[in-house]
């Protein structure tokens, strides 16, 4: 597989918590010809932000990345307390495979000042993803506003037009950190909305997960084994593994095999049952409320309605397992 030159590569920033599948989506982002991983930021919310730190480390040191700058960012959200999903990504927030610790380090800034200073000196407007609470880039779009100037899109996987996962309609990541997604939405900058909707859908099959698991090169056999962790289908003797978070970078590589629709979303802050959902407006016609005097004006976002679940599929294989891999 042939892909642009590096110089034609999307520059791109991932903002994780890492996480399984977060470690999985940088996997595939240091090893996709078309994208540039100019920086790595780290957030509480799978498990505590040094954990965080170590793990993305430990990703990158692990799928022979360039030296690609890590920072330590926000340690809680905005107002609520730090709630991790342990339960779903192990004790260590990688699956407890027992990897062992970098030899890398972080760098000496802080999450917010490395996403300024990475997206302001890029020649070309900077693409984000965010695959974390959204705790750091809501900090980096109140304390520098100049940066929306030279990013060309936010990415970020987080929402649910459906059905929710943290509580019955709240997705995880806008749950940990509702005032931050808030904040992030209403930025004025282009962004895609890669919710539970598509996240759950792309999945691995289990021959697939076997065979990384079993290859020789270390990044493959790492993809492999979280993905054996990820058991969203199958039984345990032969798990297939759902890509979850690394699907959102898919979308920055390969647009088309997402399909969006533009649409008013806003998140739900008041508290109760409701906090942290995603409320995306689907309706073709105003409603009662709008004609009796009580519409809002929402932001407009880019929501993954569809996915090309095959096309990823065979996408991630494809770069994790090394064709048109950078070294």
């Amino acid at each position: 597989m042939t892909g642009p030159s590096h110089s034609d590569a999307t520059p791109v920033i991932i903002d994780c918590d890492t996480g399984v599948d977060d470690a999985l989506a940088l996997l595939f982002a240091v090893r996709h010809p078309g994208l540039d991983l100019r920086a790595v930021t780290c957030v509480a919310g799978n498990t505590d932000v040094d954990q965080v730190v170590r793990n993305t480390l430990t990703v990158l040191e692990q799928a022979g990345a360039p030296p690609i700058p890590v920072a330590r960012g926000a340690e809680r959200p905005l107002i609520e307390p730090v709630r991790t999903a342990l339960h779903v990504h192990g004790r260590d927030g990688m699956g407890d495979l027992g990897l062992p610790a970098p030899a890398r380090r972080p760098a000496d800034v802080d999450a917010v000042a490395l996403l300024r200073r990475t997206i302001l000196a890029s020649p070309r407007p900077v693409t984000l993803i965010p695959t974390a609470p959204l705790t750091n880039i809501a900090l980096l779009l109140r304390t520098h506003p100049e940066v929306t100037r030279n990013i060309e899109r936010i990415v970020f996987m987080g929402g649910a037009v459906a059905t929710g996962n943290a509580t019955a309609v709240a997705e995880f990541n806008v749950w940990h950190d509702p005032e931050a997604a808030a904040i992030l939405l209403s930025a004025g900058v282009p962004t895609t909305m890669y919710g539970l909707d598509v996240f759950e859908r792309v999945v691995v099959p289990a021959g697939d997960v076997r065979r990384l698991g079993e290859s020789t090169e270390p990044g493959a056999r790492l993809a492999g084994r979280l993905l054996s962790h990820r058991d969203p289908v199958t039984s345990e003797e032969d798990p297939a593994g759902g890509l979850g978070d690394a699907g959102a970078v898919c979308a920055v590589a390969d647009p088309a095999g997402l399909t969006t629709h533009r649409l008013p979303v806003e998140v739900t802050l008041a508290p109760g049952p409701g906090r942290g959902q995603t409320v995306v407006d689907r309706r073709r016609r105003p409603g009662e409320a709008e004609l009796h005097g009580e519409a809002r004006e929402q932001p407009l976002v880019d929501v993954a309605l569809d996915v090309d679940v095959e096309r990823y599929v065979k996408l991630y294989l494809a770069t994790v397992e090394g064709a048109g891999a950078r070294a």
